[in-house]
């Protein structure tokens, strides 16, 4: 499978024709949609489900909630969907890691992905960057003068990520461990309240999606180091990437996904993905999602299948280069 960053829905147009196929009928029967995400809200996670709950009523059901399930770092929200009856009326939306990373650090993890959920589409794109706060110095402007200060500066050699095992957290142990620095992590319930404690200086850095990180520039009290892209973030152009900076093997984008319990009957599958192509080629959905950082695209639930079992067997050899157990 090869998606193009730039391929911002090139089918809307066949999207809405299939998702006004026996839609009419369908909808007499919806009720409430629920959309579940695994992280806060206020964050990119959280976002995109509301711009698109927005576009799925009253078409697709009467209405659409999001409801966020946070906690164990996304497992939560997948477990709740797992369990959910497959009728179309709950949809889980997460990042790929939780469904490609998390069964190598994992003994007993709760759902096997493509055994308990069913891929719908993709929904967008997007690079992870390394903010610092008020507690590293002014001086430090680049990351390998961060790497540098935190070796220095043990104490404060740490950083947040939205979640324990996301790939958030790989970046900055994998920023460490080039730099030879124990670089120690601090798992959040998503990267906004990670944020938080970046303002309140109490955490010297954050690794996290790039919209996350943007949205606290106004205040400024954070600077975006890098960005974890194979080029620069339109989102933020005059930040280099982490190769640029000479650091290697950091070089990771992720992508946000929507699944449905398993066993969801073809045509609900397919009605649903046709529903959330529909909503993701909205310009309004398209911009909204810009905002934040998020690249929207979609695709065939077998695309994002092909995904997923690509990117688990990416991911395999990393996690045991870093060592990473959630279990220990």
């Amino acid at each position: 499978m090869s998606i193009s960053r730039r391929q911002v829905i090139q089918s809307a147009s066949a999207s809405a024709l299939l998702a006004s196929i026996g839609q009419a009928v369908w909808a007499q029967t919806m009720e409430n949609l629920k959309i579940v995400t695994g992280f806060a809200a206020g964050g990119t996670s959280d976002t995109l489900c509301r711009r698109v709950a927005t576009k799925m009523a009253p078409d697709y059901a009467k209405s659409a909630v999001v409801e966020n399930k946070t906690g164990a770092g996304g497992q939560i929200a997948v477990q709740y969907v797992k369990e959910a009856k497959p009728d179309g009326m709950t949809l889980l939306q997460t990042p790929t890691s939780i469904l490609t990373i998390y069964p190598h650090i994992y003994k007993k993890l709760p759902y096997e992905p493509l055994v308990d959920l069913s891929p719908v589409t993709i929904a967008c794109l997007f690079d992870f960057g390394l903010a610092v706060g008020p507690a590293v110095p002014l001086s430090v402007k680049t990351v390998p003068d961060f790497l540098a200060w935190a070796k220095a500066n043990p104490l404060g050699a740490n950083f947040g990520s939205p979640a324990a095992g996301s790939t958030p957290h790989f970046i900055g142990a994998l920023l460490g461990k080039g730099a030879g620095i124990d670089m120690k992590h601090a798992a959040y319930r998503g990267t906004q309240p990670a944020m938080l404690d970046l303002l309140g200086g109490n955490i010297s850095a954050v690794s996290g999606p790039i919209g996350d990180l943007t949205q606290h520039l106004p205040t400024g009290k954070v600077r975006i180091l890098g960005v974890s892209g194979a080029k620069r973030s339109r989102f933020a152009p005059d930040v280099p990437t982490y190769e640029e900076q000479g650091v290697k093997n950091v070089t990771h984008s992720e992508w946000f996904a929507f699944l449905l319990p398993a066993k969801a009957p073809a045509d609900v599958v397919m009605r649903m993905n046709a529903a959330l192509r529909t909503a993701l080629a909205q310009k309004d959905v398209i911009d909204g999602l810009a905002g934040f950082g998020l690249e929207a695209m979609s695709s065939t639930p077998a695309e994002l299948t092909e995904l997923i079992k690509r990117d688990t067997a990416k991911w395999a050899p990393i996690v045991k280069s870093v060592g990473f157990s959630a279990d220990a």
